[in-house]
């Protein structure tokens, strides 16, 4: 990679950890919300700060990472479309907290939209020289990314013919919702991870990644099964489910089998910082495939989605265990940046703050379920792990900035 690019590249990053900064301290204003009054729709900002999260942080940075990865021939069309992109974030940073769903903030969301398909337009065509499983989990990432689309644009029609409370509008909003986490965030993580030990020289058996993606291609088809039962009661949609969670299961079992032969080669390349980001989001992974496996009860299955603690907790251990785990840990290895003492401080400071939410926010969702009283101080404590995931935060970005401002830079081996 030549070296203005690469440079060019870093700015994206420090985009998407500002992006990934914004959508922390909305969090933490609606988490003092609960203890005092603030001066914002609380609706409208909710609004806000899933949307720069989901496509500030997260889309940005797999996009960055996509094209640094697989895109040998960098064009220039990719740097408009992530200028482009991030003009449409911005949009919806400053008019959903403003006014929530309206014509201003829908207008930025479809912008958004129509850059993410030319995107996936861009990375098919110009994708080459990868390797069998990295390719396949690309390209099926991206067409669940442009799959989970359909849920956004049944939304309109949804309102118009039923309403807000319709069934028809609450599945199109899960529809995009596990399409958007489970299909195009899992599978591009994973498509980047194959990658990754495709860098390292790991032997990859063919015939196991094959069972491993098939079994996860299908169990996330299967597990929208979960959020459509919530709004429709019918008896298949739950063995649609356990079949679903069983080649979930199925998958992550191949997935281990694949990773062990090159354990030693995965953890002897890496930093004291990446081993702990590693153990993170392993951990992530583990109590994300349990609480889904919670499912084939159907008295959890059915209560689970209206304690909304629960609900907050699942989405944050997927968005910020699972996912930002994975892009921080590829950020660490590209060796892109090299360490300073904020960095370590600010990974160590937000896994502080991830434990300390997730922690409350399961613990007050059992608690609900099992009909027991509220933590004490339990919005006040919630605050307060907030603000560490926020300081966290915070000190990784300035971390990073400031490497970009005071480093040369270091280039990454070409394989």
């Amino acid at each position: 990679m030549n070296k203005t690019l690469s440079q060019l590249q870093k700015y994206w990053i420090t985009v998407c950890l500002f992006n990934f900064f914004i959508a922390a301290l909305m969090g933490t204003i609606l988490r003092y919300g609960f203890v005092s009054n603030i001066p914002f729709n609380f609706k409208h900002l909710t609004h806000g700060h899933s949307h720069i999260a989901m496509l500030g942080w997260v889309y940005l940075m797999l996009y960055t990472f996509i094209v640094h990865q697989f895109i040998p021939q960098k064009k220039q069309i990719f740097t408009y479309l992530f200028w482009a992109t991030q003009l449409a974030v911005v949009g919806m940073m400053i008019s959903f907290p403003l006014q929530g769903y309206a014509a201003i903030s829908i207008t930025f969301s479809a912008l958004h939209i129509f850059c993410s398909y030319y995107f996936a337009f861009l990375v098919w065509k110009n994708q080459e020289n990868n390797t069998l499983p990295e390719k396949l989990l690309l390209k099926s990432a991206l067409v669940f990314m442009l799959l989970s689309t359909v849920g956004i644009w049944c939304l309109g029609p949804a309102v118009a013919l039923a309403g807000k409370q319709s069934v028809f509008y609450h599945l199109a909003i899960q529809f995009f919702l596990h399409f958007q986490f489970n299909g195009w965030f899992l599978l591009a993580v994973f498509a980047l991870f194959f990658k990754y030990l495709n860098n390292l020289k790991a032997v990859i058996n063919l015939k196991l990644f094959n069972k491993f993606y098939s079994s996860l291609i299908f169990a996330t088809l299967f597990t929208y099964a979960l959020p459509v039962s919530w709004y429709v009661s019918h008896p298949a949609l739950f063995w649609i489910n356990v079949l679903g969670i069983f080649l979930q299961l199925v998958s992550f079992w191949f997935l281990i089998k694949i990773i062990l032969p090159n354990f030693s080669l995965i953890w002897k390349n890496a930093t004291t910082i990446i081993k702990k980001i590693m153990v993170f989001t392993c951990a992530s992974i583990g109590l994300k495939i349990l609480l889904q496996t919670t499912s084939l009860f159907p008295e959890i299955a059915s209560i689970s989605f209206q304690i909304k603690h629960l609900v907050i907790g699942f989405i944050h251990l997927t968005m910020l265990g699972v996912v930002s785990g994975f892009l921080l840990l590829f950020l660490l290895q590209s060796k892109w940046f090299s360490e300073n003492k904020l960095i370590p401080w600010g990974i160590n400071i937000f896994f502080i703050g991830f434990l300390g939410t997730e922690f409350l926010l399961f613990i007050q969702g059992g608690m609900f379920y099992f009909q027991f009283h509220q933590i004490p101080y339990y919005h006040l404590l919630l605050l307060l792990f907030s603000c560490f995931l926020l300081l966290g935060i915070t000190l990784f970005f300035v971390g990073i900035l400031k490497n970009i401002i005071t480093n040369t830079p270091r280039e990454r081996p070409t394989n």
